[in-house]
């Protein structure tokens, strides 16, 4: 339990260059969840709501103050980006991006360090199969954090997405 308690993990530019670019979460960290959901909608639009962070207000209404750096103002790899969740401001960075097929990025919020990976993938029927699982760790995060919780988030998230998409 105290291993769990003061996990610090690796650095963000380890955790970011080791991990999420690799398409791996911390497997170590104290907090882990994933969740699966198949939206109503091709491929395309998913693909658009997710990795265009502008769009990430109409997913969750709790995020807001979307600022990303770079080029294109959506994904790309390295580029930084700042988030609101709720009352937590997150910096976060893009890892992966595999048009169609991969988002990953690494985040950083109140001490707490994340690695989001979402994997896409079109049915046969027309709709996309969306996976999406995210590891947290930092010094005391347990504390006020669980792994149902993150669940939760993935869960409120992915539902969001679906919403967003079939509309």
């Amino acid at each position: 339990m105290l291993k769990r308690l003061l996990y610090r993990g690796p650095s963000m530019e380890v955790l970011h260059e080791e991990y999420a670019k690799k398409g791996r979460l911390d497997e170590r960290a104290p907090l882990s969840g994933a969740y699966e959901i198949r939206i109503e909608a091709p491929l395309e639009r998913v693909w658009t709501l997710l990795s265009e962070p502008a769009n990430w207000p109409s997913i969750d209404p709790a995020i807001h103050g979307v600022t990303v750096e770079s080029s294109s103002g959506g994904a790309e790899v390295d580029a930084r980006f700042t988030w609101v969740n709720g009352r937590n401001r997150i910096r976060s960075r893009f890892a992966v991006i595999d048009p169609g097929k991969e988002l990953v990025w690494t985040g950083l919020a109140a001490g707490a360090k994340a690695v989001h990976r979402h994997v896409l993938e079109a049915t046969d029927d027309g709709a996309t199969l969306v996976r999406t699982e995210e590891s947290m760790g930092g010094p005391l995060l347990v504390l006020f954090f669980s792994d149902a919780k993150l669940h939760r988030v993935l869960e409120k998230w992915l539902k969001g997405l679906k919403k967003a998409a079939e509309v």
